[in-house]
């Protein structure tokens, strides 16, 4: 492969081109998982028979009443699967479960002509309990020592020593609430047998290789007997990485028992109950500061809300802990994790993969902090910023520390930050009853997953005698706008016009073995591999075409023996450098080549280089790179209600050399918002007594879960790229996108505390909790308006 990051002129990556799907999105004819099943015969839906305890026993099961329902051809049970009754990779979720372990669970499946006949078949069913004892909250399983999975510690230097060192030493707790996926598209699956045996899958997935893994473990078929393909999907944010996989095995089971094709499509509530959600997480923490205000040492035990299996605990703990530090170095660190079990929904993957959790406790302790230490939460956060030739806690050396503070001193420039400061204090001064806050905060997040395996990714182009270019690669598309990111990256390695190339589905038959398009690296990975294979393909095209160019050169000006290094592509058009009049049309090229019995597809390949990681130690160098950023923004809250407005957001992020500046302003936005909503809006309730619903999720409709939407959106959004940010080594010197924008919303939580403080006298430190909804907001500010009232007494 030529160099990775370097563009060729006049190619199509660094275009603002639309989403490849976006007319398709808006017009209704973009077809997902569930709109396929229309189009079969036969067609039988299935519909699950939930649990209604947190924790029991099934003792009675019996189906045979739903069978007598009108339309009910089946009903799946454990005693139907061929091979292994599980649906995860850790061997821990019982697909047909014997013991319930959350509200909700599915205990068996229904398969009818109809998703009425089979709702109706599946109250029919009789199941008797016995009900057990439930944990639900982190608080009641830390104090019933209730853990899963490995406690990993990062571990730098001496904490008791740099702790005895700090002239200031601060401790507390905090404790953030979890996230809804919510994804437009809700969790879908439609399985078919051919007359050879062979299983297709359509599934809206986020990793299609593990799909057909856990589905032909459940039929005890070796994985080429499965097929699993992924149109696109209607969202995900993580939660279709792990949680499909069961959904795909019960349809694939049905479709084998029955003969006949099965849809499985949750609703809404369904979705809301039946799947994982972001990690709630606890901390608490012991932190010391020198004189100055700089870190010295930082002790914290972070412990997640894992719910009732494993999932993706394990490597979301991982990421939260190597992100604690979030853009702060601090000499002496001593970080320990933990996964909380709990009788509740196997929490998952979601956008940023604990990082945002990692990130939000050093950012709620400084926000906790700076006051105490007599600085502003800004000051305090810039004195601590990683400086060139430091390293992360985990021993992995900080790249482009100085990118950091390029972002963050030119953002202050761009926003009047200090002059709006100056804004905030009169407008506060001029108004007892409403406050307004003001805050910036930085992000330094990590590029690659945590397990090295997972870096790598295939894909597979063709190119076509008339010259066009057909490319398959193994991410899959989300919304996020992957696939038209690698047309680009095709298209610009061929030196072929976008409208030359065409994108097939995500198919686990086309490109094998892919890892889950996650981690923020499905642009670097999957861009990796196409370029790699078009550049093989280019290869012998070179050669084809310095052959006609020198036969063509020697004809027009008298000699001109070409090398095949010579060779350039560009914009549909081969030529020699510096003689591009002599050029051929690319088509014409492929014409050649394939009457001279030339290649014209390929299988590229990319794996992530550098990378290394002990995962028991927590110490290498996990990441490829760091994304930067840095957002500020201003809100409004009500003294009397705690409600707030977002009254102005200015961003500066780091995307490298943007592959597609439209797509990665949009994904910069969009998780902008999203991590906005994790923390201000969306608050997830479980019915915590100890009556009939213990267990039970309250917040399973939009009606109770409270989502960002057009009115939370800033009244000014001010969202730029940096310049100049080429990255060395990723693919035309680019930057993940997907995830870090998430992190960027803290600003939003930092501003509100600083809105709420203002209502005291401001020299206290404020407590807010996470999610800060506007109740939450309400008693940090009546907490802060208090204590100065008891000040103002003891004055007197």
């Amino acid at each position: 492969m030529t160099s990775l990051y370097e563009r060729p002129p006049g190619g199509a990556v660094g275009e603002a081109i639309p989403h490849e799907s976006a007319e398709g999105h808006v017009t209704g004819h973009a077809l997902y998982t569930d709109d396929l099943g229309v189009r079969l015969q036969n067609l039988l839906h299935a519909w699950p028979l939930q649990a209604p305890h947190a924790h029991a026993r099934v003792t009675r099961l019996h189906i045979t009443p739903a069978l007598e329902v009108p339309g009910v051809v089946r009903v799946l049970t454990a005693a139907d699967v061929p091979g292994l009754n599980d649906a995860g990779v850790k061997h821990d979720e019982l697909l047909f479960p014997s013991e319930v372990m959350y509200h909700g669970q599915a205990v068996c499946w229904v398969l009818a002509e109809s998703s009425e006949a089979a709702r109706l078949g599946a109250q029919t069913i009789e199941v008797e309990y016995e009900p057990l004892p439930a944990i639900l909250t982190l608080q009641e399983a830390i104090g019933a020592q209730s853990f899963q999975g490995a406690q990993s510690t990062v571990r730098r230097g001496d904490v008791e020593h740099g702790l005895t060192q700090a002239t200031h030493i601060f401790e507390g707790e905090f404790e953030m609430g979890g996230q809804e996926h919510f994804y437009l598209e809700t969790n879908a699956s439609l399985a078919q047998v051919d007359e050879w045996g062979q299983v297709f899958v359509q599934s809206s997935t986020q990793h299609p290789t593990e799909t057909q893994e856990i589905v032909a473990h459940v039929l005890g078929l070796p994985s080429h007997a499965v097929t699993v393909q992924c149109l696109r999907m209607g969202g995900g944010f993580g939660g279709k990485e792990m949680q499909p996989h069961g959904y795909a095995a019960v349809a694939a089971l049905g479709a084998v028992l029955t003969g006949r094709p099965v849809r499985l499509r949750l609703n809404r509530q369904q979705d809301l109950t039946l799947t994982g959600k972001r990690h709630p997480f606890h901390a608490s923490w012991k932190v010391g500061f020198d004189a100055d205000g700089r870190l010295l040492a930082l002790r914290a035990t972070l412990t997640s809300d894992g719910g009732w299996s494993l999932d993706l605990s394990e490597p979301v703990m991982a990421r939260a802990l190597c992100h604690i530090d979030n853009a702060y170095f601090i000499p002496h660190v001593e970080v320990h994790g933990r996964i909380a079990r709990t009788n509740k929904t196997s929490q998952t993957a979601f956008r940023g993969f604990g990082g945002p959790q990692g990130m939000l406790v050093i950012e709620d302790i400084l926000g906790r902090c700076a006051p105490l230490l007599g600085l502003e939460a800004h000051e305090l956060r810039a004195r601590n910023f990683y400086q060139p030739g430091e390293s992360t806690p985990y021993g992995q050396p900080v790249r482009h520390a100085e990118r950091m503070h390029e972002v963050w001193d030119t953002l202050l420039s761009r926003s009047d930050f200090v002059a709006r400061q100056e804004e905030v204090r009169a407008f506060n001064a001029a108004h007892p009853h409403v406050k307004r806050g003001l805050a910036v905060t930085p992000v330094k997040f990590g590029i690659s997953f945590n397990f090295t395996a997972y870096n790598q990714a295939g894909a597979l182009v063709h190119v076509y005698k008339d010259g066009s270019v057909l490319i398959n690669h193994g991410g899959t598309e989300m919304g996020q706008g992957l696939h038209t990111k690698m047309l680009q990256v095709a298209a610009t390695a061929l030196g072929v016009p976008l409208s030359c190339v065409r994108l097939a589905p995500t198919r686990t038959d086309k490109v094998p073995n892919t890892s889950a398009t996650a981690a923020s690296s499905g642009a670097d990975l999957n861009g990796g591999a196409v370029k790699d294979a078009c550049e093989q393909i280019k290869e012998r095209l070179a050669a084809v075409a310095a052959g006609s160019l020198s036969a063509k050169g020697k004809a027009k000006v008298g000699t001109l023996g070409i090398h095949p290094g010579d060779v350039r592509f560009e914009g549909g058009r081969v030529f020699p450098v510096g003689y591009p009049e002599l050029g051929l049309d690319f088509r014409e090229v492929v014409h050649d080549a394939y009457h001279l019995r030339t290649q014209l597809w390929a299988a590229g390949y990319y794996r992530t280089p550098g990378l290394h990681w002990d995962r028991e130690a927590m110490r290498g160098e996990p990441f490829k790179y760091f994304s930067y950023g840095a957002a500020v923004s201003e809100v409004e809250v009500d003294g009397f209600t705690g409600a707030y407005r977002l009254r102005r957001v200015d961003i500066l992020h780091d995307v490298g050399d943007s592959l597609s500046p439209l797509i990665d302003l949009g994904q910069v936005e969009g998780g902008f918002v999203q991590g906005a909503g994790w923390l201000t809006l969306e608050d997830l309730r479980w019915d915590t007594s100890d009556g009939p619903y213990r267990g039970r999720l309250a917040t399973q409709a939009a009606s109770t879960y409270k989502l960002p939407s057009l009115s939370e959106m800033p009244e000014v959004f001010n969202v730029a790229l940096l310049e100049r940010a080429t990255e060395s080594g990723v693919v035309y010197g680019s930057k993940a996108v997907g995830e870090p924008p998430l992190m960027l919303a803290i600003s939003v939580r930092e501003a509100l505390r600083q809105a709420a403080a203002a209502f005291g006298l401001g020299e206290r430190s404020t407590l807010l909790a996470s999610p800060a909804t506007p109740e939450a907001v309400f008693w940090a500010l009546d907490a802060a308006r208090q204590a100065s009232v008891r000040t103002e007494v003891a004055a007197d």
